[in-house]
């Protein structure tokens, strides 16, 4: 039996109900909307709705987002439930008044009513993704950290031992400084100081052996987004892994509503003017601006031919970056589709 969490969300609070196949309540839960909160709603779920279940999340973007890509995460499937469906459902009910849990189940029931919503879920290859991206992420912020720590150590060992910025992750230097640092100073600091360049040293390693293997599946999952300009093996991951099968997207503007590209007027008395959007998946907006910027400094390129005809049109800079990311969002759509619908990279960009 295929069991349904409905989940009423809010700003501070998320509300669930599990409901089985006829609609009828089993269990309910409300939680913090935090990342513990989160955690723990999963946590409830398995215990109450074990076995194969769908959660239906009413579909409130700037509250709902955070809630989404922990349950995608976590390996769940996720409906988005129009506002609207949920009125409906809750109106033909016996239960009377209005509260979370009534709200929640209201949900849970026009998701069953409503079988063909678009289903968020993730692959075993694109989850795979996400899961490494995701841990390779963690390991370069805690390496930054102890970088950072790293380097006042030294400072208070000797001033004149200043290493380049942004070398600190080459394993040469890092082999040199813990040799220099043995050899001519003891103590407590010079204690730590080692330490830290062996810690270092160990997560350099683990996240170059994490961003081959990254690599590898990429290429398998997504071959031909690295034919994208500007779009790497990391960039190309992160895209699979936060996008969670493309087809449940109606088109690529949907699409690039939720990566926060589509343009948002900046201006009631103007049509031509658009800001940058601050909605929708940032991480998937952040692997976009990456490949932006890059194409940008790419002599030669369509998408740096786009870019400065934009500004020749008088845009700002972040005008024409927010056009240009707009239609980048059109081109990876295409390219996440199976091979008989995608059109080739290089045109839309200088459309």
């Amino acid at each position: 039996m295929v069991l349904t969490v409905g989940v009423d969300v809010h700003k501070d609070t998320h509300t669930a109900v599990v409901a089985d196949e006829l609609g009828r309540e089993l269990a309910k839960r409300t939680v913090s909307a935090t990342d513990t909160g989160h955690r723990a709603l999963v946590g409830w779920a398995a215990r109450h709705a074990a076995g194969e279940r769908t959660w239906a999340v009413e579909d409130c973007r700037h509250v709902s987002t955070r809630l989404e890509r922990a349950l995608l995460g976590a390996g769940e499937q996720v409906v988005r439930v129009p506002p609207k469906l949920m009125a409906g459902a809750r109106s033909s009910a016996r239960t009377r008044g209005k509260s979370d849990p009534i709200d929640a189940l209201a949900i849970a029931r026009a998701a069953l009513r409503e079988p063909d919503l678009p289903v968020a879920e993730h692959d075993q290859s694109s989850r795979e993704l996400k899961l490494l991206v995701d841990h390779r992420e963690d390991l370069v912020a805690e390496r930054t950290r102890m970088q950072n720590r790293l380097r006042w150590h030294l400072h208070e060992l000797d001033p004149g031992i200043d290493p380049p910025a942004r070398r600190l992750g080459e394993i040469g230097l890092l082999d040199a400084l813990a040799a220099r640092v043995a050899e001519q100073h003891s103590g407590m600091v010079a204690r730590l100081a080692g330490e830290l360049l062996a810690d270092i040293r160990e997560r350099t390693l683990r996240i170059r052996a994490l961003e081959r293997e990254i690599t590898t599946l990429t290429r398998q999952a997504a071959p031909r987004l690295l034919e994208l300009p500007g779009c790497g093996a990391l960039t190309a991951a992160k895209i699979v892994g936060e996008t969670a099968r493309p087809g449940r997207f109606r088109s690529e503007a949907c699409f690039a509503m939720h990566a926060g590209a589509a343009p948002i007027p900046a201006s009631s008395g103007r049509t031509d003017r658009h800001r940058l959007a601050r909605g929708g998946n940032r991480q998937l907006n952040v692997a976009l601006h990456r490949i932006a910027v890059t194409q940008t400094r790419l002599p030669n390129s369509l998408g740096q031919a786009y870019y400065q005809r934009r500004r020749a049109r008088g845009d700002t800079t972040m005008e024409a970056l927010r056009a240009l990311k707009r239609r980048l969002a059109r081109v990876v759509f295409n390219l996440l589709q199976p091979p008989t619908t995608t059109v080739p990279a290089s045109q839309p960009t200088a459309a």
